[in-house]
């Protein structure tokens, strides 16, 4: 029987399409006009300091305090910022650092960000991973973009303006963990510490979003990703029993086998529900205008193709589909101790990222539902939800975006659903603006090359890195 109701929607589809189609030629296409400029004196003088930083290995390892080896990074620092280190308050807790500058006011108050750590170096590299080389307008090694250009930055930023006689009008903290990478203590311990002098930051800006070109397929030019929501994560094990046995006569069933049954059936039927966050559609719509038309069309109209959307995008890309749902990554597999022993116990580990609109809690709970058809045992081993976005309508986020395009003429500003993890999530607690912004140019081959092989910068991200830091100094009042 053919339903009534739908006779009116598939007549004014061609309406609704013509409409999409009109307005979006109408609009035209935007480019991106910003390029970084090449400021040689600058770029060698910050490129010398940020060489010193990654050629002192940082590397953290999960749970371990390794505070003497911390300590030793912060003489660089001392050696590097002689006038912030003569003229800000510092604390030192377990490695982590945080530094207060005073200011005239206290009750705004100010937290930059970035890590000391950095993730292990392996495999074959074209420059030594802790060497600093700089070599064709670029610093190679770990730590060069993720994140310590973020902490030369601002403590350049500081130490000039000291240099300047400069007062900020609110005080201003540095803050800086050593354990990010592996989750350790060190945001939380300083965020006690925050807590225990009754600090209520107004904003702070962390790593995470960034300079980044071509942030989608087909949309050319540089824009400024600023990270105003951070998916929530979590690890569950999965584990299969049996009563084991000898590899020459196996049966049937096996716990590999269940495990594989289950991957398999979650790959091929992805269980997450797709849907667009308020802040993935509001990036949708800062980027549409950039982009060929296709792109104009199907995302400056999302009122129309956003149920289409919904089922390409995962398809089409990885890191798009990651915006719009909880992504399950099977990362670890263990199962017998030897080749010929069928297994008493495999065990499976997975990470989720969890999206807003499908926590934690319902998340697990379908994978556990999963797991049962397979007479498998889930164990919740470390979790948390996506935490409260940062609204684009705050007073701290309009600070941000201000001081962007004064820092960066003609740089479209987009928010961005942070994919990762970073130490802010922990600030969160005391702060509502917690935003995810490195100002360093990042484009496909630093992607790669972040937590990967070959980990460089550009110099010419430098001078612009810490003019930026520099105007939120200057603007907060």
């Amino acid at each position: 029987m053919k339903k009534p109701w739908l006779i009116p929607g598939v007549l004014a589809l061609p309406l609704l399409v013509g409409a999409a189609l009109g307005g979006t030629l109408a609009k035209g296409k935007k480019t991106s006009e910003w390029e970084p400029k090449a400021d040689p004196e600058r770029e060698e003088a910050y490129a010398k300091k940020l060489a010193a930083m990654v050629q002192y290995e940082t590397v953290s390892r999960i749970g371990e305090i390794q505070r003497e080896k911390f300590l030793g990074f912060h003489k660089v620092l001392e050696e590097l910022f002689p006038l912030l280190h003569q003229n800000l308050e510092k604390t030192e807790i377990d490695g982590s650092l945080l530094y207060l500058w005073k200011g005239k006011n206290s009750d705004k108050p100010v937290i930059l960000m970035g890590h000391q750590d950095v993730v292990p170096a392996e495999g074959k590299w074209e420059h030594e991973p802790f060497s600093g080389d700089i070599e064709n307008g670029k610093i190679w090694g770990r730590g060069s973009s993720d994140d310590k250009c973020s902490i030369l930055a601002f403590m350049q930023a500081v130490e000039e303006l000291l240099a300047e006689g400069f007062v900020p009008e609110q005080d201003i903290y540095l803050a800086s963990s050593s354990g990010e990478e592996v989750d350790g203590p060190g945001a939380r311990k300083i965020v006690e510490e925050l807590e225990r002098r009754g600090i209520k930051p107004f904003l702070v800006c962390d790593e995470g979003g960034a300079i980044v070109t071509e942030p989608i397929g087909g949309i050319k030019g540089n824009f400024a990703m600023v990270g105003v929501l951070e998916k929530g994560m979590g690890n569950l094990t999965v584990s299969a029993y049996s009563n084991g046995g000898h590899s020459s006569y196996p049966k049937k069933n096996s716990p590999i086998a269940r495990l594989a049954k289950f991957v398999a059936d979650i790959e091929k039927h992805d269980p997450m529900t797709v849907e667009f966050e308020p802040e993935t559609e509001a990036m949708f719509k800062a980027l549409s205008g950039y982009g060929p038309f296709y792109i104009r069309l199907l995302f400056g109209n999302l009122w129309l193709f956003k149920p289409l959307l919904k089922v390409l995008l995962p398809k089409i890309s990885p890191q798009a589909g990651a915006l719009l749902k909880t992504t399950i990554a099977f990362t670890q597999q263990s199962g017998s101790d030897g080749a010929n022993v069928m297994p008493q116990e495999a065990t499976l580990n997975i990470n989720l990222r969890y999206i807003p609109h499908q926590g934690k809690e319902e998340s697990d709970r379908i994978i556990e539902e999963i797991a049962k058809k397979y007479d498998l045992v889930i164990s919740k081993n470390f979790g948390y939800d996506a935490l409260e976005p940062v609204s684009t309508k705050s007073e701290a986020y309009h600070l941000v975006e201000e001081v962007i395009h004064e820092t960066f003429p003609g740089l479209p500003v987009c928010p961005y659903v942070m994919t990762g993890g970073t130490d802010a999530r922990n600030y969160q607690k005391i702060c509502d603006a917690c935003i995810r912004f490195s100002p360093v140019v990042f484009g496909p081959d630093q992607m790669k090359g972040m937590h990967g092989l070959n980990e460089y910068l550009d110099t010419v991200s430098l001078p612009g890195a810490v003019d930026f830091y520099r105007g939120i100094i200057q603007k907060i009042r």
